[in-house]
């Protein structure tokens, strides 16, 4: 998988990928295609490099190697700090 695939992804294209995934599971025959066809407008190969990326996403997360996000922190008041 190259990097000569777009990256960009629109919010409903990211929403129709991950609805296709539920549908489409490991076991399904010719799943790239078929999430490819339930996107739209990516192909096969498109598809599965944007799942390989997400699966690498999650697997870095899990391994710690993504700094979590500073969140502020609320004390109980109302919402104020």
């Amino acid at each position: 998988m190259g990097s000569n695939y777009p990256t960009n992804w629109t919010a409903r294209e990211n929403k129709l990928f991950e609805d296709a995934l539920a549908v489409y599971d490991m076991d399904t025959p010719d799943r790239w295609h078929n999430v490819a066809r339930a996107v739209g407008n990516k192909t096969a190969e498109e598809v599965k490099c944007h799942y390989q990326k997400l699966v690498d996403d999650i697997y870095n997360i899990e391994a710690g190697l993504v700094p979590l996000p500073k969140y502020k922190s609320y004390r109980g008041n109302g919402g104020r700090q």
